[in-house]
């Protein structure tokens, strides 16, 4: 049985523009690099925004809640929302740490509800670790840790691997031909131990089961050798 790790981590977050103080909404998608300025705290970041038409390059925003305050300068405009951004905070919190103070769970539109803080546990599966997705893989949602257990009394093998859910996974199709879909790449990492049960799994004959598509996707993408 092999299941993904990744954790969704805060990724929404919500601020005003500098200075008319118009509302802003950021749903950070990839971190782009560390930024090379002369701020003392800063990262770039792929991210969906809104509102799109009024953020240009050069528009500053701020996220503040709960002591952290995280400046915002828009760089480049791209399709559909999308644009880099600087995030710096002058306090010497890591960004990481900053947006996971401040920041929302970005709840699917499935969910016709604001977040709360509950959310933060609850939209994730109990074998969540690695943070790092936009999403949760929901096809693990429905298993408990005595489940799980009960399947390893039973002799079912588990094995974590790690795919980071990107925006692609929700992106709309907009051309006519869906061979021309393009789809945007996810992280993704496999450890040692878990590439050796797989390969060990094949050279045996034994089932692997992938729980959700991102597991299988990234199945679908690793060369096993069971040579």
């Amino acid at each position: 049985l092999v299941l993904n790790d990744t954790r969704v981590f805060p990724a929404r977050l919500v601020g005003h523009r500098v200075p008319s103080g118009g509302a802003v909404e950021c749903l950070l998608l990839r971190k782009l690099s560390t930024a090379n300025s002369q701020l003392p705290v800063a990262e770039e970041w792929e991210a969906l925004m809104h509102p799109g038409q009024k953020l240009k390059p050069g528009a500053r925003v701020v996220f503040e809640a709960h002591g952290v305050r995280l400046h915002g300068e828009v760089l480049a405009r791209h399709f559909h929302g999308r644009r880099t951004i600087r995030l710096w905070n002058e306090e010497q919190v890591p960004i990481s740490e900053g947006s996971d103070r401040i920041g929302q769970i970005p709840l699917p539109p499935y969910i016709s509800r604001h977040d709360d803080a509950s959310d933060r546990e609850r939209y994730q599966t109990v074998y969540a670790g690695q943070a790092g997705s936009v999403a949760a893989p929901t096809a693990g949602l429905h298993f408990t840790t005595s489940l799980l257990d009960e399947l390893k009394s039973r002799g079912v093998e588990q094995a974590s691997i790690t795919l980071h859910v990107g925006y692609g996974t929700f992106k709309p199709v907009r051309v006519e031909r869906v061979e021309a879909h393009e789809v945007d790449p996810e992280t993704y990492t496999v450890s040692a131990s878990t590439a050796d049960a797989l390969t060990s799994a094949i050279r045996d004959g034994r089932r692997i089961i992938a729980v959700g598509t991102t597991t299988t996707r990234e199945l679908e993408s690793l060369t096993l050798d069971a040579a």
